[in-house]
């Protein structure tokens, strides 16, 4: 086994300094959302992919994706949502194993409600601090690392990053079925 090609001190801080600025901000936005809302953040998160959907509707697998959730985390999130009322399940025509995830009208009312409170915060916390260079400096940042991680092409493993997946795409298990 070979050294680890350790971080430099710039390299360093910037990670570190990447890991702490996204949890102070998503913390401080997911606090005031609940504060004012009563959503917490994987609610809101489940609404906001719901109410982009067709028809407000995702296979269970596509809202997996989408949230980046393992399936038990999401099974549980959707239970807790549905008895509130905020979301629905619906069995799949076309497949008798699968399943959907339906925005209520409640869901619709909460999302519509809290997605302007959101973007306040989004606005307030990260971009009021930053000035348009430092906007595409964010965007070329992300856009290359999104590329790094996209080219990818090894199987799953603790050492090697996971092939992209995106929402169309069919579960290879039955990852779409809610109890």
């Amino acid at each position: 086994m070979t050294d680890p090609n350790w971080l430099d001190e710039r390299e360093q801080r910037a990670w570190r300094g990447f890991l702490a600025v996204n949890a102070a901000v998503r913390g401080r936005i997911a606090r005031q959302l609940q504060q004012e809302t009563g959503l917490s953040s994987a609610d809101y998160a489940v609404l906001v992919s719901l109410s982009e959907a067709p028809g407000g509707r995702l296979r269970v697998f596509q809202l997996r994706v989408a949230a980046d959730w393992e399936k038990t985390r999401l099974t549980h999130q959707i239970t807790r949502m549905t008895a509130r009322g905020l979301v629905a399940r619906e069995p799949c025509a076309d497949d008798p194993r699968g399943a959907f995830v339906v925005l209520t009208e409640a869901g619709w009312d909460a999302i519509t409600a809290a997605a302007p409170r959101h973007v306040e915060h989004v606005r307030h916390w990260f971009f009021d601090a930053l000035g348009p260079e430092h906007v595409d400096a964010l965007i070329e940042v992300n856009e290359a690392v999104t590329r790094h991680l996209l080219s990818a092409s090894e199987p799953c493993s603790p050492c090697s990053p996971c092939s992209p997946s995106s929402p169309g795409d069919v579960p290879s298990s039955c990852d779409d079925v809610l109890p």
